[in-house]
């Protein structure tokens, strides 16, 4: 099937299948006319990259794990134990990135609650705040430049 029809059937949209086949994880065949032409497996292999995708892993991630996983059918699945130091991998990196908005969005609570605590509801108030914030910055900025030429 060409792409059009495969993007329909798929519900991935053309560019995304290019992408795929540029980054080496879906190899459709070519036809003289230099058409794309897809195979029912390739449907299999994308909803399997769309599913690794949805779990977090990189498409250079995906692409190491691809040739160890399986067509059962509807899906792929894993075939082999080796890809679980990979899983592994990915899961502390995933952790980590949840840790650090977790730990954002602590941040971003104390900032909202130091703001509602301040009382200042005037935007005049809030106005001169930032004008005075500026214009130190700018002071600090002329300071610094005076000493690079310095």
């Amino acid at each position: 099937m060409r792409m059009g029809e495969f993007s329909r059937r798929t519900g991935v949209s053309q560019r995304s299948l290019r992408y795929y086949e540029e980054q080496g994880l879906l190899r459709p065949a070519r036809r003289p006319s230099g058409y794309r032409e897809y195979e029912e497996a390739d449907v299999v292999t994308v909803r399997g990259i769309r599913m690794l995708l949805a779990a977090g892993l990189n498409t250079a991630v995906i692409a190491e794990l691809l040739p160890c996983m399986v067509d059962e059918g509807r899906i792929l699945e894993p075939a082999c134990s080796s890809m679980l130091p990979d899983l592994h991998r990915e899961r502390a990196r995933i952790d980590e990135a949840a840790a650090a908005l977790l730990a954002a969005r602590d941040r971003l609570d104390a900032l909202i609650d130091l703001t509602a605590e301040s009382g200042v509801t005037d935007e005049e108030a809030c106005a001169l705040a930032a004008g005075r914030a500026r214009r130190r910055d700018q002071a600090r900025n002329a300071g610094q430049s005076r000493a690079d030429l310095a």
